[in-house]
């Protein structure tokens, strides 16, 4: 007791209380990384990766204690270099999953701890039960063939930069101005293009001018998603747009239990231009639908009209949407997506101009196939993943192209009513949602009694890890390419073409590669981009003409003879 009265309580505080706020220093500091870690995930990883189950990437739970920090650390910085220091994990992954995630070479030190601080405070996942099932680890063994038909590319233009890094532009869909039929082409950030005569790039519209609760990220497909214009325009100034806010915005038309997150929203709008001739998108919007998502992922793809369908036909006016499943699945709630009554994982049908609607402002198309049954009555078709591009041909076939999870990517010849099988269903193969949906496995010997359609062409992981949709060749210049349905896909930017004479109901078509030359040479676009992923998007002008655009590099090629 005499040896403690020595000490001042200046230094009992140093010996006692002074450690305890190092440690309660600490522990905040820890827990504000993994705060600050949590945002920079959402905004530049959650696209690819969560962390429960695979996805375009692995899922990241439970990596402490099992990965190395350093080489966490470096490996988001640039996995490119990893793989090529035959790292083995590195190697392992990018055979695994097919592809090589972009360089985040532009966070700081500080960002890359903090999100490699919210990686590793993950747990694992929690182990599923084996349904005894084998997972088919070759779904399709037959590999695409080159065809003899090359394309030959000719750059056209590169579109302005609006990211910093790859891709350099998010360039996402083409299209043309009904009455000068300059091509215009949409970036995910936010604008619609229209080119002029000497394909200079001019602003049609800028989201942000109109809509203050507009955003771009997070997620690979957020912000300006699609635009289509009425076909009775040059009468009416119709213009249809959609693009994406923050959730609880306002109250969605479309939403599921609150129990269940919501990460964003997808807005449908129209305008009413005053000179349908005019070069830039003016007006107010008029809000037709908006719709609730549980993730960044799968959402609202593809708007359209059927360019073919006449105004004394039932078809003609009427807009489809595409939407996903909103990530609904590898999040956990497969019932979402399946749910006949909900929009989810579903290409919807509408009249844009009719007031029949639940919330008042868009019709509803009496010859939909669920109207006055058990069903949506938007619902034209159901069990879609990702329904990426709709178009048709000219002798009335409706094709939608369908993302796929780990294994199978999708073609399907559409019709009303039908089910394409997502969640249940990839491509022609079982998938379990209450499993691992990365693994399909071989149909039901009772599989008739489901009632699923199925595609009409498809390919596996070993060919490329997302389809892209694109149109009928219908131009002048390139007479092998009449009577080809051509599409691709975006990540290793292959082309592809069936022939449309082979797209038939419980058929599938051969698919062909196209081979590329550039100035006569034999290239890729991988080659040409230079990026591990290309982020092909495929175009078609007014005159039915080809085009071919890479988002990695913003650039613009056109087929030529």
């Amino acid at each position: 007791m005499h040896l403690f009265r020595q000490y001042s309580l200046a230094s009992l505080c140093r010996l006692f209380i002074f450690p305890v706020f190092v440690i309660l220093y600490c522990e905040s500091s820890v827990a504000q990384n993994v705060q600050s870690g949590e945002k920079l995930f959402d905004t530049n990883c959650a696209g690819c990766h969560n962390f429960k189950q695979d996805g375009i990437g692995p899922q990241l739970g439970g990596l402490k204690g099992v990965v190395d920090r350093t080489y966490l650390t470096e490996f988001i910085k640039s996995p490119k270099a990893q793989i090529d220091a035959r790292v083995a994990r590195a190697l392992d992954k990018a055979k695994k999953f097919g592809t090589v995630m972009p360089d985040f070479k532009q966070l700081t030190a500080t960002e890359l701890d903090d999100v490699v601080a919210y990686i590793l405070d993950k747990p694992a996942p929690i182990a599923r039960i084996s349904t005894g099932k084998v997972a088919l680890e070759n779904p399709i063994a037959p590999t695409i063939a080159p065809s003899a038909i090359a394309l030959n590319l000719q750059k056209i233009m590169q579109f302005p930069f609006t990211n910093k890094t790859q891709p350099r532009t998010r360039i996402n869909k083409m299209g043309f101005h009904p009455i000068t039929k300059e091509t215009m082409v949409a970036d995910l950030q936010g604008k619609i293009y229209i080119l002029t005569a000497d394909n200079q790039p001019e602003v049609y519209f800028e989201a942000t001018e109109h809509f203050k609760n507009f955003i771009n990220s997070p997620g690979l497909a957020t912000g300006l998603g699609s635009f289509a214009f009425h076909p009775d325009y040059a009468k009416n100034g119709l213009v249809y747009t959609t693009h994406t806010e923050p959730k609880n915005t306002a109250k969605a038309d479309f939403a599921y239990a609150d129990s269940i997150p919501v990460r964003l929203q997808w807005v449908v709008n129209e305008w009413t231009v005053d000179d349908p001739s005019s070069r830039v998108l003016t007006g107010k919007p008029r809000e037709l639908l908006r719709v609730n998502v549980v993730d960044q992922i799968h959402g609202m793809q593809e708007i359209a009209f059927n360019p073919y369908a006449t105004p004394n036909s039932m078809d003609y006016g009427l807009l489809y949407i595409g939407i996903g499943d909103g990530g609904a699945v590898e999040k956990g709630y497969p019932f979402i997506a399946r749910d006949k009554n909900h929009v989810w994982g579903k290409v919807l049908r509408i009249d844009p101009t009719g007031r029949t609607s639940t919330n008042g402002q868009y019709g509803i198309p009496k010859s939909n196939p669920f109207v006055g049954k058990d069903g949506l009555d938007e619902v034209y078709a159901a069990g879609f993943r990702n329904p990426n591009r709709i178009s048709w041909a000219k002798d009335g076939k409706m094709l939608v192209s369908n993302i796929g999870q780990r294994q199978i990517e999708s073609l399907y010849l559409v019709k009303p009513g039908k089910n394409y099988g997502w969640p249940d269903r990839e491509g022609t193969f079982l998938i379990d949602s209450t499993d691992n949906v990365n693994n399909v496995y071989p149909l039901p010997k009772n599989d008739a009694r489901y009632g699923y359609s199925y595609p009409v062409a498809q390919f596996d992981h070993d060919e490329g890890n997302a389809i892209i949709g694109g149109f009928e060749y219908t131009g002048k210049q390139l007479p092998p390419l009449r009577g080809k349905y051509i599409f691709g896909e975006i990540v290793r930017g292959r082309v592809f073409y069936v022939n449309l004479n082979e797209i038939k109901e419980g058929t599938q078509a051969t698919i062909h590669e196209f081979p590329l030359r550039l100035e006569g040479q034999p290239t890729s676009l991988k080659e040409l981009s230079k990026a591990s992923k290309v982020d092909l998007r495929i175009g078609q002008d007014a005159a039915g003409e080809l085009y071919l655009m890479t988002k990695s590099d913003g650039m613009m090629y056109k087929v030529i003879k």
